[in-house]
């Protein structure tokens, strides 16, 4: 899905050096923070690097790599979802451990930042060897996770039944506890959250809501009629897809692996149809009455609101300059590279980023816990009004601190970065450096 290599190449889109970036620009705000200090804030307490030998439905035995890393414990114990993904490794795992941290602390959750994954293609892999991988995994995690160590939950092609697996094989190594919270997204069944696979869609909806009522986006101070397209319909692109006609938006464009669709008539795509057709073709693209296009084509459509949520690296240095949405609203995480943010704010487009657009999902995970915690079930109405109070604010200490930036705008990588993702890292790293000030530095 990605578009092309930016003029960096590969060097661009690494992971890690996004975060560190990211990281470099929202510390300039921190006055004296020590090296040591700023070390600690940066790099994981944790790595676990893990062989799985695992046997194939045909026998033969396969050797899989799995990663867990804890970023950081400051707050709690560690948060953060297992993937498995072809392309997974102690890098991604890493950086996205790191931004789980930021998003905890932004939306004042009592979690640190944690991720895992093991590196397979789970296209090419049966129900039993998605199974037997999971159960080895946790199994040689061993006490690295727990309900108050490190707590994972589903990420990209894992789900509820994944989760399953992961308590059930917990529970058989740790017996006579209670052993739920040890998981977040599992079924309603074994203790699962009402509005879990939803939340990270519609987190997303709620903090774009939230910050155009702030006046992010001179002109337009509400979804009615605000013009979307959406690269992505996984669980968030379908359901932020879902909710914004609800609130009068019109999504002109949505896009899979494969491709998008644009509407012909230049009106809102019929989802109902966009669903049916997914679900038949394995596709969004060739439903008819809609022109089939490109993800590249969909980045740069002329629309109000762009939610690439999808994978990492999207928009970059080689095709920012050809995006004409007013804002961005990040519902993958690190869609958007630094340099690309540079670009932007020079032209006035405005990125919502993932540390706050995209903490639904772990949001809700949170309420799951704690339900886990107290044998208790909330019901979805609590939970979505919960979600609602606590997006919103974030969104308002986000947007407080944007306007509380000088108004000039970097250019160079010595100055100071005055955009949205920035004040959000600076809140979430403030948040962070007032902790450990309060605890110290043991012993």
């Amino acid at each position: 899905m990605a578009a092309g290599l930016p003029p960096g190449g590969a060097w661009e889109l690494a992971p890690v050096r996004i975060v560190r970036a990211q990281f470099a620009r929202a510390s300039r705000h921190l006055d004296h923070l020590e090296p040591g200090l700023v070390d600690y804030l940066r790099l994981p307490l944790r790595t676990i690097t893990i062989n799985l030998p695992v046997e194939m439905d045909d026998g033969h035995v396969e050797n899989f790599v799995g990663y867990r890393v804890l970023h950081n414990s400051l707050l709690g114990p560690g948060k953060g979802g297992i993937r498995f993904h072809p392309e997974v490794s102690l890098e991604e795992v890493s950086a996205l451990a790191a931004l789980m941290t930021w998003k905890c602390a932004l939306v004042r959750l009592p979690f640190g930042g944690a991720k895992g994954g093991v590196t397979c293609d789970p296209k090419q892999l049966s129900r039993r060897e998605q199974r037997r991988i999971t159960r080895r995994f946790i199994a040689d995690l061993g006490d690295n996770i727990g309900p108050y160590t490190d707590i994972p939950a589903p990420d990209m092609y894992t789900d509820a039944q994944t989760m399953a697996w992961v308590y059930d094989t917990y529970d058989n190594m740790h017996p006579g506890t209670n052993n739920l919270p040890v998981v977040t997204g599992k079924p309603l069944e074994l203790g699962g959250s009402k509005g879990r696979n939803e939340a990270t869609g519609r987190g997303v909806v709620l903090a774009l809501e939230r910050a155009l009522s702030l006046g992010v986006l001179p002109g337009l101070d509400g979804l009615d009629g605000a013009r979307v397209a959406i690269q992505g319909f996984g669980e968030v692109g379908r359901v932020a897809a879902r909710l914004l006609p609800e609130r009068g938006a019109q999504v002109i464009a949505i896009s899979d692996s494969r491709g998008g669709v644009l509407a012909e008539d230049g009106d809102s795509l019929d989802l109902d149809a966009v669903t049916a057709h997914k679900a038949d073709m394995g596709t969004v693209v060739g439903l008819p009455e809609t022109r089939s296009i490109t993800n590249d084509d969909l980045l740069a459509l002329p629309c109000d609101l762009l939610i690439p949520a999808a994978l990492g690296g999207q928009i970059h240095a080689g095709n920012a300059a050809g995006v004409q949405a007013r804002l961005i609203v990040e519902g993958a995480n690190r869609p958007v590279t630094p340099e690309a943010d540079d670009i932007l704010t020079r032209r006035g487009i405005q990125v919502l980023p993932d540390i706050l657009a995209n903490a639904g999902g772990v949001t809700v995970s949170y309420y799951e816990w704690v339900q886990n915690i107290e044998h208790h079930s909330w019901p979805l109405d609590d939970i979505h009004g919960r979600l609602r109070a606590r997006i919103n604010d974030a969104t308002d200490r986000v947007v407080a601190r944007w306007r509380g930036f000088p108004a000039d705008c970097p250019e160079s990588s010595g100055e100071l970065c005055t955009d949205l993702r920035t004040a959000s890292l600076v809140e979430a790293l403030q948040r962070l450096r007032l902790v450990v000030e309060q605890r110290g530095i043991w012993p």
